[in-house]
């Protein structure tokens, strides 16, 4: 089968490598939609990487044993590869799961865990099924493109009464658009990219900021009457945008991190936390068991269309990546078979 690697900086090209074979309740899905995510960020830095990918659509087409899908299924592939036994996997938030698989050690091939690629190897019972009219593409949306978002704002508890800050309008953050004007939240939104800024207005939000305005966190009190909003969320994982995030929410009001971030920030107990009354929630992905709601919001939104800005064929990957790193994007589907 065909995959794509990462072979220097801004370097990308696919490869030869064998194809995964079903083994126990693990089965080979045919893959049909590639989401990309951050792996610009490796194409831009430079590095080999080999397994690229944690996101996609497809077809199941090969079963060791009878399990939870069959040959011939549409199947959203979820991320990573938990053990599917621990009371993390049992109530649906297998993403904490601590006591995921070695996939070469139990298969004997590290081959069939990159999602960009023509086939992958996944246990069978994270492997939900496409709801009948649902596109490949559409239904790739329900990982990195929605999930995130989703699980935050179940968290919260988000709904037509709240204003939403989303500070960070790249895919992910794009996604959390479609999913609070699904929820008939008002969105005031922070981003300073042109081509991403006008997206997020063609999707709904009230308002666009610019994170360079010093003024910003009173630009948003003087947008919610001076309060402050109920729910803030970053997509953005950069320390200036968490710091907003709190400084932003009103008094008893949510805030939630989503994008991925390796520095400190700085939160002050006292007056972020006991006197300002705020609740502080970290989020990866949503509950297994909310996958039809997610599916509900992939059918339902007029605005599940705009979440993808670019459907290219994974015999152009070095264009693709090229696009993805410009950030003048929102999901880019890639078609491995194409």
């Amino acid at each position: 089968m065909k995959k794509a690697v990462i072979f220097g900086e801004r370097q990308a090209e696919l490869i030869e490598v064998p194809d995964p074979q079903p083994k126990e309740d693990w089965v080979v899905v045919k893959v049909h939609a590639a989401p990309m995510c951050t792996e610009y960020k490796g194409f831009v830095a430079g590095g080999k990487a080999e397994f690229l990918g944690h996101e996609a659509a497809g077809e199941v087409v090969a079963v060791a044993q009878p399990g939870k899908v069959n040959e011939g299924d549409r199947v959203v592939v979820m991320p990573q590869y938990p053990c599917g036994t621990c009371h993390l996997c049992v109530a649906g938030d297998y993403i904490h799961c601590e006591r995921a698989y070695d996939v070469a050690g139990f298969t004997g091939s590290p081959e069939g865990r990159a999602t960009m690629a023509q086939y992958l190897l996944k246990p069978s019972w994270i492997l939900p099924k496409i709801p009948d009219g649902v596109t490949y593409e559409h239904a790739g949306l329900a990982c990195c493109a929605l999930g995130p978002s989703f699980g935050a704002f179940q968290t919260m508890g988000l709904s037509a009464f709240d204003t939403v800050l989303i500070t960070g309008i790249g895919p992910v953050g794009f996604g959390a658009i479609v999913n609070a004007c699904f929820r008939g939240a008002r969105v005031i939104a922070v981003e300073s990219i042109l081509w991403r800024v006008e997206r997020a207005k063609q999707m709904g939000a009230a308002e666009v900021l610019d994170p360079r305005n010093p003024d910003i966190v009173q630009q948003i009190k003087d947008l919610t009457d001076g309060i402050g909003v109920d729910c803030a969320l970053d997509c953005s994982g950069t320390v200036q945008a968490e710091r907003l995030c709190i400084d932003a929410a009103r008094r008893k009001g949510k805030v939630a991190y989503i994008g991925e971030c390796g520095q400190d920030l700085a939160i002050r107990v006292s007056p972020d936390l006991i006197r300002k009354g705020l609740t502080i929630i970290g989020n990866w992905h949503y509950n297994l068991n909310d996958f039809p709601s997610i599916m509900k919001v992939i059918q339902e939104s007029p605005l599940i269309d705009l979440l993808i800005s670019h459907v290219i064929p994974m015999s152009r990957i070095q264009e693709a990546f090229e696009i993805s790193s410009s950030h003048e994007n929102a999901k880019i589907i890639l078609k491995p078979w194409e």
